[in-house]
């Protein structure tokens, strides 16, 4: 594998599990911006002090050896890096969300899928323990059927840091709320119809959206994400399904410490009433990455259809009007 840019927030973590995965050999990565570059060389972290800087993105993309690509670069420039990537016949591991123009997207996803290459995106609570539960609870109609979802994923981050997520319309939304849509549509599929509430409260961009709700309307169901930039350290991120036979509601998922799960009478090993659940906290991309490496090898089916990429994307970018809602 080799990776492409290195300005995404994942880029170093994603990286570094490449790097301490046993079935994966890091080639190399490319930076485009020279100065950049400069800077991870000097900077003295263990994972940058690595790597072999490719001096041009021919290197890896026309080198037969390269099975597979991260693409690691800002969100402004990542759709772009991925669609080379694409081109050249690589499988691609994407850092999340896939950039802005839908029709690019959509033409990337299609090239793949003519190549038969595999894209997955670095949505990084796909092996979860709870989300896992969770989704494996909603979809087996163990909680019934499910009428409500709620997602609260927010963060604290500079003014400099929303300056950067500005060139995107839906700010704070467009960075996280893919994670959770992606737990969503897993569960409950394309919405019907999208309601966003968008505001600026406390950042200096105005161009920056930092207090931010979405509504997804479904025929029987309705979802709620809400993302903020502002929330005080530790966060209380928290995800809560409701079906017409149980529940289920996690806080915090990160660190992951219990669920609780709601039940109309005793099944599945759980009694009637709430049970508190211990969870396995795991670190981040570990197991996403070893799933990527066992799906190039034939060993397992994608967890994630390129049909679910493309829905995920195509529902962010309803929510922030990009697309009709």
């Amino acid at each position: 594998m080799a990776q492409y840019g290195t300005k995404h927030g994942h880029a170093e973590g994603v990286l570094a599990v490449m790097f301490a995965n046993p079935d994966v050999e890091v080639a190399g990565v490319y930076e485009p911006d020279r100065e950049r570059r400069r800077e991870l060389e000097k900077s003295g972290q263990k994972t940058w002090s690595k790597v072999r800087w490719y001096g041009s993105p021919k290197e890896f993309l026309d080198d037969p050896s390269i099975v597979a690509v991260s693409s690691e670069g800002r969100n402004i420039e990542s759709l772009a890096q991925t669609e080379e990537i694409i081109e050249a016949g690589k499988h691609v591991f994407y850092d999340k969300p896939a950039g802005d123009n839908w029709p690019q997207w959509a033409r990337v996803i299609e090239k793949a899928r003519t190549k038969g290459l595999l894209i997955q995106l670095g949505y990084m609570f796909r092996h979860h323990d709870g989300f896992c539960r969770i989704a494996d609870w909603s979809r087996s109609g163990f909680l019934g059927d499910v009428f409500s979802v709620r997602a609260h994923m927010s963060t604290y981050i500079t003014e400099e840091q929303r300056t950067v997520i500005a060139d995107h319309d839906g700010g704070i939304f467009y960075d996280l709320a893919g994670h959770m849509l992606d737990q969503v549509v897993w569960i409950l599929g394309r919405p019907r119809k999208v309601t966003s509430f968008f505001q600026n409260v406390n950042t200096r961009s105005p161009n920056f959206r930092d207090n931010t709700l979405a509504v997804f309307e479904y025929e029987n169901a309705l979802a709620f994400v809400d993302i903020a930039a502002m929330e005080a350290r530790p966060m209380a991120r928290r995800f809560e399904v409701y079906g017409t036979r149980g529940s289920a509601i996690m806080e915090p998922f990160e660190p992951a410490g219990t669920l609780r799960l709601c039940l109309d009478e005793a099944r599945g090993g759980y009694g009637a009433g709430e049970n508190v659940i211990k969870i396995e906290d795991r670190p981040r991309y570990v197991a996403s990455l070893a799933a990527f490496v066992r799906d190039l090898r034939g060993d397992k089916q994608p967890d994630r259809t390129l049909d679910h990429e493309l829905l995920v994307q195509e529902t962010l970018l309803r929510a922030t009007s990009k697309l009709p809602a």
